[in-house]
């Protein structure tokens, strides 16, 4: 009887015993940071592209951060003692000194730090909840959006012949930099493409940056780009003469200069019926 009254209990207490919360499926920690001990990934959500608004902690352009996107929630498990929201923040705070990041603004339970490496940005945001039981980290990733859809010779062809000009993305430079890259091929293929199927067609190859940097510099970079596609198109077998390229560096924008997006959509170049 005693034996099975033993057996009772720790069937008892075994009963009682938490189970360990598991990660959110298909959640993972981030490269850049790891979690606090004792804490599970209760929500996951990434985003390739999106738009972070921290303005209520930073002012002017920092309190907009876009690019890819991951946030995850933690919790602590069942039966750990959480750590106060405080502790949590200065942690992270410290973890982000230690990798050579940027504290932008650190206060009570929040702390929001920044990397740069290679020109490339990423933004970090940890906020505590719930007296340490919850805390939350937001990671933006900047990078400009990519370009999707790449128009093809028609679609190039009705835009010049309805506004004069059109709009070309896809031909793509390492930054400062006027080499077109290879990953640009297909782009110029359909421009070529639109060549020889109007044989008459003369353009302005016309190279357009965004607003980063000094005009003069914009204006140089613009020109010498646009000398580059020019150049690309020749040794695809465009003949030089029905091309002329010219830059405006960041006097034509579509877009605002103040968001990554905005920028993107400025870097671009235009084709322009020269009739």
């Amino acid at each position: 009887m005693a034996r099975w009254l033993a057996a009772l209990v720790l069937l008892a207490l075994v009963t009682r015993a938490p189970a360990q919360e598991k990660d959110a499926a298909g959640a993972k920690d981030h490269p850049l940071l790891t979690r606090m001990p004792g804490y599970y990934i209760s929500s996951y959500e990434p985003k390739d592209f999106d738009s972070v608004d921290v303005s209520a902690y930073l002012s002017g352009d920092e309190g907009h951060w876009d690019g890819r996107v991951t946030k995850l929630g933690y919790s602590a498990q069942s039966g750990t003692k959480p750590v106060s929201m405080s502790q949590i923040a200065r942690n992270y705070e410290a973890a982000l000194k230690a990798a050579g990041g940027k504290i932008l603004s650190s206060g009570g339970r929040v702390v929001l730090g920044r990397f740069e490496k290679a020109g490339a940005r990423t933004f970090v945001q940890c906020s505590a909840f719930d007296e340490g039981k919850n805390y939350e980290l937001l990671i933006v990733e900047q990078k400009a959006m990519e370009q999707e859809v790449v128009a093809d010779a028609s679609a190039l062809k009705a835009g010049i012949a309805t506004e004069g000009r059109v709009a070309v993305y896809g031909i793509l430079f390492d930054t400062n930099r006027a080499v077109v890259k290879s990953e640009s091929g297909a782009v110029l293929e359909q421009i070529t493409k639109l060549l020889q199927q109007d044989p008459k067609l003369q353009l302005f190859v016309v190279g357009h940056t965004d607003g980063v940097g000094t005009p003069e510099a914009n204006l140089k970079l613009s020109a010498d780009r646009a000398s580059a596609v020019v150049q690309a198109l020749v040794a695809r077998g465009v003949a030089s003469a029905r091309l002329k390229p010219s830059g405006v560096g960041p006097y034509s924008p579509v877009a605002t200069n103040r968001t990554d997006e905005g920028r993107a959509k400025n870097r671009r170049v235009e084709l322009v019926d020269r009739l």
